[in-house]
């Protein structure tokens, strides 16, 4: 998928994100950086089969989130919301002053208002109908991060949601790329959200082998790449962008953190939750992401994987990136070592990151690797403290159940 604009690309103005590392871009930033796991002991999964998850710490959404009722939306709305907030200031953008028909939003989630929904079935089923709350609809349909969204910034050009399971975030923008690119907005605020730390999901993952069980030592239980892993760690968050035509960005004297150079999506058509052992929708969508950013795969410096800790996922990976770059492998970083598995949301926030890589020219490392799989490739994996290099282009992989197969190209601001 072409990129509007000559050689420049897209810009990317503005980033805001709500993760396990903290609230707001320098604190998760900082902590992929210093490459320590966030995962803990969870209260609300006490009893299940897995009792510790990623969540956001100290989020305060009297605080965070815009607006004057944040109680009326899913946490899911809410991380959006706050994200978006810190991207749309980031960007120096003030929508009252654009024309509102030229501002597109752009989110994906997995399961949108999943925890409203839980909550909501118990109280169903314990009170009865009255006791179910009028706003369940409004908190729970999927879209309504975007229409929320779309609402705050009172935006009314093209206003979309994405379900590409663990790829919505980075689908969401890819869409937006599109949709820059077939001249329907001047602007575009997108990404992913997700809460899906509940006590269903929480269980649903770990009755499919999932999640990992090392309840001793939550924080190193999620080890992207690492011969022990043993699964992934359930995380919440979000991550924004805020996209424009390079040359519109020059011309009101934006900040350009980096250009978001092509996009490539395609599918494993393989398998509903397994990857292709092959690779070969990843594989695809990185020869379009290249193609469309007018790259060739020597010119790759840096990848930032999906590496979701699971045993399937990480070899197959390794071996998509070995079949792909041979001798010529660049270095490979998975955020999830720190973050854990933010679902839909987790695209988002590593196309985010990986835009601050090419920004910093610091790859950060991948937390809790210790000795790699000799049943897998060898990959140039960052480890222990962050890297600094030229990377003159990076790579953002994002996989998701249902063979979903997105990367993102970034470059350097200049």
């Amino acid at each position: 998928m072409s990129v509007p604009g000559d050689d420049a690309g897209l810009a990317v103005t503005g980033i805001g994100l709500v993760t396990p590392a903290g609230s707001g871009t320098a604190a998760t930033w900082q902590g992929v950086c210093a490459g320590r796991g966030t995962a803990a002991p969870d209260p609300e999964l006490a009893g299940l089969p897995v009792g510790f998850s990623g969540r956001v710490p100290g989020f305060d959404p009297r605080a965070q989130v815009p607006g004057p009722r944040p109680w009326q939306h899913d946490r899911c709305t809410q991380f959006a919301l706050a994200a978006a907030h810190e991207a749309v200031t980031d960007a120096g953008l003030d929508p009252a002053a654009r024309d509102a028909a030229r501002i597109a939003v752009v989110l994906g989630s997995a399961a949108g208002g999943v925890g409203t929904y839980e909550e909501q079935l118990r109280k169903l089923t314990d009170g009865g109908p009255r006791a179910v709350s009028p706003l369940t609809l409004p908190a729970f349909l999927p879209n309504m991060a975007a229409g929320q969204l779309a609402l705050a910034l009172g935006a009314r050009g093209p206003v979309l949601h994405t379900a590409t399971a663990c790829a919505s975030g980075a689908g969401a923008v890819a869409l937006a790329a599109l949709l820059l690119s077939a001249g329907a907005c001047d602007v575009a605020v997108a990404g992913g959200a997700d809460a899906m730390v509940t006590p269903l999901c929480a269980t649903a993952f770990a009755r499919m082998g999932a999640l990992s069980r090392r309840h001793g030592s939550p924080a190193r239980a999620s080890r992207p790449f690492d011969v022990d892993r043993d699964g992934f760690v359930l995380a919440e968050g979000a991550g924004v962008l805020v996209l424009e035509r390079a040359a519109d960005a020059v011309a009101r004297g934006a900040p350009v953190r980096a250009r978001l150079a092509g996009c490539g999506l395609a599918a494993d058509a393989h398998h509903a939750v397994a990857p292709d052992p092959e690779g070969r929708g990843l594989r695809l969508a990185t020869q379009e992401a290249l193609r469309a950013a007018g790259a060739t795969l020597d010119e790759v410096a840096h990848v930032n994987a999906h590496g979701t800790s699971t045993p399937l996922n990480d070899r197959t990976e390794a071996a998509a990136l070995a079949r792909l770059f041979g001798s010529a492998a660049p270095s490979v970083t998975s955020a999830k070592g720190v973050l854990g598995h933010t679902m839909g949301a987790a695209g988002a926030i590593e196309a985010a990151l990986t835009a601050l890589t090419v920004q910093h020219q610091l790859v950060p490392p991948t937390a809790n690797f210790h000795r790699p799989d000799p049943d897998a490739p060898v990959v140039d994996l960052v480890t222990g403290r962050p890297r600094p290099q030229s990377v003159p282009l990076a790579l953002s992989n994002s996989l998701g159940f249902g063979g979903h197969c997105t990367v993102l190209a970034f470059r350097p601001a200049s």
